[in-house]
């Protein structure tokens, strides 16, 4: 049997307060995945990158959104998705971790985690998530942080 996972979002932010790191780099705040309880973000912050979801223009929030609702494909990734972003500009030919997102009924996979630019799986995933849980939580994000 499967175990279902539970997605959340909150706001967050690459630096905390007192991170010595953050002088003179950009400090992205974004929208991090919480699922069963654990960051994402904090999953697979080794490869500096964050979250896509929750920053950048309004458009670009919009379009991430449709991708993560299985609305259409990727341009060129199809039914992979840019989960983890560049955390400057967001711009996926720096580098990004995408993820494969199926669905099945009422339950939506994300699975086949990779980090783009090494061509490199990761072991995180997969998760299941339920439709509801899952599509309220992917819309939470819109506008969650300011940029």
């Amino acid at each position: 049997m499967t175990t279902i996972n539970v997605l959340e979002t909150q706001p967050s932010s690459r630096y905390d307060e007192l991170d010595p790191s953050q002088d003179g780099n950009k400090n992205t705040t974004f929208a991090d995945l919480i699922i069963d309880g654990k960051s994402l973000y904090q999953m697979l912050k080794r490869h500096d990158l964050v979250p896509a979801l929750g920053w950048g223009t309004e458009e670009n929030q919009r379009q991430m959104i449709q991708y993560f609702l299985l609305k259409e494909p990727h341009e060129y990734l199809f039914y992979r998705y840019p989960i983890l972003v560049c955390p400057l500009c967001g711009d996926e030919e720096c580098g990004y971790i995408s993820v494969k997102v199926d669905r099945d009924d009422d339950v939506v996979i994300w699975k086949d985690f990779m980090l783009e630019h090494k061509n490199q799986p990761l072991n995180v995933g997969p998760f299941y998530f339920m439709w509801e849980n899952y599509e309220r939580a992917i819309q939470n994000t819109f506008g969650m942080v300011e940029t």
